[in-house]
């Protein structure tokens, strides 16, 4: 199955219009009604959704440490990444890699 994405409140919106125009499945915390919620809300939305949730936010990472289920974390780790570098890393991650590979997993990009 193809990677769906979830970005989180720290991505920028352009991230998922890129991916969205290189026909790639991408929903915003905006769109998924988790503008206030708290992370294990994303991550339990995410992993409702069969989505990987993409993020600059390190709680995430301590959230996978402690076991929490997921479909698949992309920490970004330079806050300083374009919204066009993360977009060509998500599209080569989408393009090489299937949904369930990343499951319960953490990419670093």
């Amino acid at each position: 199955m193809a990677i769906r994405y979830h970005l989180d409140e720290n991505v920028d919106h352009a991230v998922a219009q890129g991916l969205r125009s290189r026909g790639i499945d991408a929903t915003t915390t905006i769109e998924a009604g988790l503008s206030a919620a708290a992370d294990e809300a994303h991550l339990a939305y995410a992993n409702a959704e069969n989505r990987v949730i993409v993020t600059h936010d390190a709680d995430f990472l301590r959230l996978h440490a402690a076991g929490a289920e997921h479909s698949g974390i992309v920490f970004c780790a330079s806050p300083a990444r374009t919204a066009s570098q993360l977009i060509s890393m998500l599209v080569l991650m989408h393009d090489c890699c299937e949904a369930e590979e990343l499951r319960g997993k953490v990419e670093y990009i």
